[in-house]
Order: C-alpha cells, then sequence, then structure tokens
C-alpha cells in the first residue's frame, strides 16, 4: 500500500503562481512515476504532468511553458509549480503514484481568480 500526502494549494490572482507538493509513504519500489491530474468542475479528470523515477516528464499541451513538474526521489515527493495561472486551471489537483497499482491522493483545491 502507498500513501499519499498532498499540499500547497490555494486561491491566487490570475498570472500568479502556487507550488504543489505530495509527498509518498509506505511501500516503494524504484520504479514508479508520480504525476498531477486535476478535475474542474463538470468536467473529467484529466492528466496535467507526470514523471518517471528516472526523471522522464509529460505534460498536457495547455500548461507547457507554464508548469514544471519535478521529484526528489529520495523523499519520496513530486512538485508542481505552477506559473502564469489563469482561471482556467481552477481544479482539484490530484496526486497520482503508478507503482504495481494506481494511488490517488485526498486533492487539493486550486483556485484562480481573473
Amino acid at each position: 500500500q502507498v500513501q499519499l500526502v498532498e499540499s500547497g494549494g490555494g486561491l491566487v490572482q490570475a498570472g500568479g503562481s502556487l507550488r504543489l507538493s505530495c509527498t509518498a509513504s509506505g511501500s516503494i519500489f524504484s520504479n514508479n512515476v508520480m504525476g498531477w491530474y486535476r478535475q474542474a468542475p463538470g468536467k473529467q479528470r484529466e492528466l496535467v504532468a507526470d514523471i518517471s523515477n528516472g526523471g522522464a516528464t509529460t505534460y498536457v499541451e495547455s500548461v507547457k511553458g507554464r508548469f514544471t513538474i519535478s521529484r526528489d526521489n529520495a523523499k519520496n515527493t513530486v512538485y508542481l509549480q505552477m506559473n502564469s495561472l489563469k482561471p482556467e486551471d481552477t481544479a482539484v489537483y490530484y496526486c497520482n503514484f503508478v507503482q504495481f497499482g494506481s494511488y490517488w491522493g485526498q486533492g487539493t483545491q486550486v483556485t484562480v481568480s481573473s
């Protein structure tokens, strides 16, 4: 089993920045993928970005150039630096950990005001 604890959401004005963190604990092995998904009201959950333990990254097109995902393998922690935030980035952001299965954090609200 893997447990995920997220932090860093909040309210910010358009153009501002936020940094999300997610720390995994439990039965962690070296080969895994950590990422962030988001779900806005009335919309499906979508992948925002993910990163392998080797550092390979994937981003949804709408956040490229604005968001940066990174991880600290020693701390089993993934970060999402979000810059130039837009109102359309408003959503609940969920941490995801994939290792023999998929695990989810509890979600953290990000609200961007115009």
